[in-house]
């Protein structure tokens, strides 16, 4: 093939369009460059005892590498390499040589042909775990290739003249190719990289820093140098990628870094785009970081730059602010709009995980907590005992009753039969229990876990699991009591009752209010208890006996059923009536609104099935008040408020 140049042509430019011919034909007659070594172009051979000096251009397709994958390592390259590339095409031409070899084989016989340089043995090397990775190839055929060999002892011999991008996914493509880790070779490239770690861009560390931590963990001790410099050089962060990449992935391995981190994500929080937010939240969730401000900020901007979400961020958003326990009404009002559409082509795995989210944040939105009691009628078939029990356990934390509450649970029933004695003590006794809340829990359910067998196992022990589920289990027995007139029995034995621990809880400002505005309505000590523990597994925060015209009557020597010990004997005198005063505090109710939970919904319940009448006494109205002259004047009006109620019923 002739090409002809003219004498007034630019020879850098008559040098640049060869090398760009010479490009598109060499793969195309590659077999020809093999078979007859004279065919090949001068400039393109060299003698097997010549060995290239001069740095190789780096690699094309990698600038698009990324650590998380082997596929996508690279971060780009110096100016300088750059240059010296465009002032050499011969090592250009090979550099794309490399970049198009589409299997192992071409590129051990480019290897072959060409006499490389230690940064194009490299670029051989990285391109190798490429190809390996994207076809999934067997990477111990490579590894015990000579020729593999070869180019590991050639970037061995000139290691120090390796670029720094270049060695840093050197590195990457050793490990990720299964390279020997007690190899001399491997250790020399370790051994550099460490060397040089100063003189590494904050990018390039970022980089190498995230591949270590997927490959190796925090046991890497080139990982925790990398941190260390990180934490030293962090002013030099720039970029919302950089950020999310190293909170999602370093974060958890260096707290001192992650909180550099989240004042830069402070700052950046508007450049944010959604999956960035997704990704940074998920990280303060899994680390159980509850940093405010930023999580704050980051649901200002979510709210006010981003009107659509895709599921799978509106699912993780709403995990993350659950697990943090971090209440953002105006998100979670949109993550609740925006998730109803989505209910009917969702999965049971992101269904249960939705409403388990609300839950826990105790935030209830009617429209999508009817369209799950839908999808439950609908999609019966494909919903796991497992499934109905958290879609359950979630009504019953928030205290929802689906509009179609019969065939609701007319399915969950028909769907639980049979099923009992294949779920764990614990998810038992938790259905049970909420089925208990929502007034749905029938006599097989009662009978299971009221079965001396069932509470033998805890019986003795006192450990915190064990009290929390011995509770339970007496909140299930008051409600077979006072809630199930046809259920004959078993019952919780009385030992099993006196077992009961009464937790010491912190005396709260409501508590201490109602305590001394109480005093003035008991007018002496005798007339009242407080604190009070009862058999039904409640506590009652204040009781009194009121005789028919609501005058205090002392209650010693009056027998008193509630009460684990009885403290007399006496029939209450007629038309006395048992009062409770129950103290409901802000985490007692449902976000932002005067709803109580179901939990507490059950405890009035049961204290006014078991003879008392109930005054309830919200934080929201008693700690309004400023004295407690007005506080004493508020408690007389509701107590007298009650009986009212009670006698007009």
């Amino acid at each position: 093939m002739d090409v002809g140049f003219s004498a007034g042509s630019n020879p850098q430019r008559s040098c640049t369009m060869a090398a760009r011919l010479v490009r598109h034909c060499c793969w195309r007659h590659f077999g020809a460059f093999v078979s007859t070594p004279s065919a090949v172009p001068a400039s393109l051979l060299v003698s097997a005892g010549k060995m290239v000096i001069a740095r190789a251009l780096p690699q094309g397709p990698f600038t698009s590498f990324h650590a998380s994958s082997p596929c996508s390592w690279a971060d780009g390259f110096s100016v300088k390499e750059q240059v010296e590339d465009n002032r050499n095409p011969e090592h250009r031409v090979i550099s794309e040589l490399i970049e198009t070899a589409t299997s192992p084989q071409e590129l051990f016989q480019l290897s072959e042909l060409h006499s490389l340089n230690s940064n194009q043995a490299s670029l051989v090397i990285m391109q190798l775990s490429r190809l390996a990775a994207e076809k999934k190839l067997e990477t111990e055929s490579i590894l015990q290739d000579e020729r593999f060999q070869q180019l590991v002892v050639i970037t061995d011999s000139q290691i120090s003249q390796v670029w720094n991008n270049t060695l840093v996914n050197l590195l990457k493509s050793l490990y990720s190719l299964g390279m020997d880790s007690s190899r001399r070779e491997m250790q020399s490239v370790e051994h550099e990289v460490l060397w040089r770690l100063r003189r590494l861009s904050f990018r390039q560390l970022a980089s190498l820093a995230e591949f270590l931590a997927l490959r190796q963990g925090k046991e890497s001790k080139l990982l925790n140098e990398v941190i260390k410099k990180l934490e030293l050089r962090w002013t030099e962060l720039e970029g919302t990628k950089t950020v999310v990449v190293l909170m999602s992935k370093i974060g958890h391995i260096s707290p001192a870094l992650m909180d550099r981190l989240e004042d830069k994500a402070l700052e950046l929080a508007e450049q944010f785009n959604p999956d960035d937010i997704r990704k940074i939240t998920l990280a303060l969730a899994y680390q159980n970081r509850r940093s405010v401000p930023l999580l704050r900020a980051l649901s200002y901007h979510l709210i006010q730059k981003h009107s659509e979400l895709s599921l799978n961020v509106l699912m993780d958003l709403i995990f993350a602010y659950g697990k943090l326990n971090f209440h953002q009404p105006q998100v979670f009002q949109k993550i609740a709009t925006d998730l109803h559409p989505h209910v009917s082509t969702m999965t049971p795995v992101e269904v249960t995980r939705c409403i388990r989210s609300f839950a826990v944040l105790k935030w209830l939105n009617l429209p999508l907590f009817e369209a799950i009691a839908q999808y439950a009628l609908d999609n019966t078939k494909e919903l796991s005992v497992s499934h109905v029990c958290s879609i359950i356990l979630s009504f019953a934390r928030l205290n929802f009753q689906p509009s179609g509450s019969e065939d609701f649970f007319s399915m969950v029933h028909e769907k639980l039969q049979d099923q009992l004695d294949s779920l764990d003590p614990l998810l038992l006794t938790d259905l049970v229990w909420s089925l208990c809340v929502l007034q749905q829990a029938r006599a097989p359910y009662l009978q299971k876990v009221l079965a001396p067998n069932f509470h033998a196992q805890i019986r003795g022990d006192q450990s915190l699991k064990a009290q929390n589920l011995r509770l339970k289990l007496t909140h299930i027995n008051a409600a077979a009591r006072l809630e199930s007139p046809d259920y004959g029995g078993p019952f919780l034995p009385a030992e099993v009752l006196s077992a009961l621990g009464q937790a010491r809880e912190k005396v709260t400002l409501l508590q201490s209010s109602l305590q001394e505005a109480l005093a003035g309505v008991l007018g002496s000590k005798e007339n009242g208890r407080f604190s009070v523990f009862t058999v039904y597994g409640w506590q009652i925060d204040a009781e009194m006996l009121v005789n028919g015209e609501n005058k205090p009557l002392p209650l010693k020597g009056f027998c008193a059923p509630h009460l684990l010990r009885s403290e007399g004997t006496k029939p209450l005198p007629a038309g006395a009536r048992r009062v409770a005063f129950l103290k409901w505090e802000f985490p007692n109710f449902s976000n932002r609104s005067k709803d109580l939970l179901g939990r507490y919904v059950m405890a009035r319940r049961h204290v006014q099935a078991a003879g008392f009448l109930v005054v309830d006494v919200p934080y929201y109205e008693l700690l309004d008040l400023k004295s407690d002259r007005q506080r004493t004047a508020y408690l007389k009006d509701k107590l007298n408020k009650a009986v009212a109620k009670e006698m007009a019923n």
